[in-house]
């Protein structure tokens, strides 16, 4: 068994993840009026980031399985990587969430769709670390100890 293989690819899911929300959904609901986008954002914020959350646990456990199996730092370094995801979340996406939800959005000229589109620019944090997990990951897997 190779548990590391199985953290490289919960890895690549995470990244996989985050591509799609920043190719696919972020421009669909940037599309939408000011009321649909924020109510949109409310119902996959929560589902995206179970989702999020389970694959960057599940990765860094297997990877430290991975470590206790043959002793290599470069796993502990992928399961530090991937779990950057979650102080990411909470202290950079986080504050960005809290605004969307608290501007009132009846108001004519409304801050909500510049907010939208910075939050998904900062998106791109979270693939940007699932790349880098991927890549912490590849290294033991290409070049064995």
């Amino acid at each position: 068994m190779r548990p590391g293989l199985y953290a490289f690819a919960v890895a690549a899911a995470f990244l996989g993840a985050t591509m799609y929300i920043g190719l696919v959904e972020q421009p669909a609901r940037l599309k939408l009026d000011s009321r649909a986008m924020v109510q949109e954002l409310k119902l996959s914020n929560r589902r995206g980031t179970l989702v999020l959350s389970v694959l960057a646990v599940l990765s860094a456990t297997i990877a430290f399985i991975q470590f206790r199996m043959n002793g290599d730092v470069r796993w502990i370094i992928g399961g530090i990587t991937i779990l950057a995801s979650w102080p990411y979340a909470y202290f950079v996406m986080m504050p960005v969430n809290i605004w969307l939800f608290a501007v009132p959005l009846g108001k004519p000229v409304s801050p909500i769709r510049k907010l939208m589109r910075d939050r998904g620019l900062l998106e791109w944090g979270n693939a940007l670390i699932g790349f880098a997990a991927c890549c912490a990951f590849a290294w033991p897997l290409e070049m064995p100890p």
